[in-house]
């Protein structure tokens, strides 16, 4: 049969007359539509029932695969400069012990009290109270609050916070409250500075 025959089949064939039961006998051109339209059908239910799964594993397996990777390359470096990773770590132990061994081994607090007190005369403050907080114990150290509080001029104040920055012993400075005060006989505004002041101590029980 030609393919002019084939065509002119088709024009003139009709659904109806198909017989299920008997597929040999449909003309050779609907035998080769249904074998193409069965093979896409099997395509696709393929596909979506099989094969997209297996592309939904694969992508992941590609993901997995490149964060391997950059793990790999991550520790291959560190493990090919440990030596150097251990050795600054010594370094820097040994800094921090002899920084350490630098804070005093007692708090000397009168004479701490005494330089601050001093600075806050000289800075012409009025004090109104001054007192020791319980220490805290940290690892290396051990550091001791001061409740500070006083009275005068911003200037007056500012004057003061740089002078207890720059006593020879080490103190820090927290907490800073700041509250207007009643002006004074002159007139001149004031305020009422709270903050705490914190010195430290070497804690030689916790180094060991």
């Amino acid at each position: 049969m030609s393919f002019q025959q084939s065509l002119q089949g088709l024009k003139d064939f009709d659904l109806n007359d198909l017989d299920f039961e008997n597929v040999g006998s449909w003309p050779a051109a609907v035998k080769v539509i249904a074998c193409v339209l069965v093979f896409i059908l099997v395509l696709f239910l393929g596909y979506n029932f099989y094969l997209k799964d297996l592309q939904g594993s694969l992508d992941a397996a590609i993901s997995k695969e490149s964060n391997l990777k950059q793990d790999f390359q991550r520790k291959a470096f560190q493990a090919a400069n440990l030596e150097a990773y251990k050795e600054q770590m010594v370094e820097m132990e040994a800094s921090f012990g002899a920084l350490l061994r630098q804070l005093p081994s007692d708090t000397e607090v009168p004479g701490l009290l005494e330089d601050i007190t001093r600075t806050g005369l000289g800075a012409g403050l009025e004090f109104e109270e001054i007192k020791l907080q319980p220490e805290v114990a940290q690892q290396f150290y051990i550091e001791l609050p001061i409740l500070i509080s006083v009275v005068g001029g911003y200037h007056d104040l500012a004057t003061f916070v740089s002078g207890v920055a720059a006593l020879p012993r080490i103190v820090t400075l927290h907490d800073f409250e700041i509250v207007p005060e009643k002006a004074d006989q002159a007139g001149a505004s004031r305020l009422r500075m709270s903050i705490t002041a914190k010195t430290y101590r070497y804690n030689d029980k916790g180094a060991k």
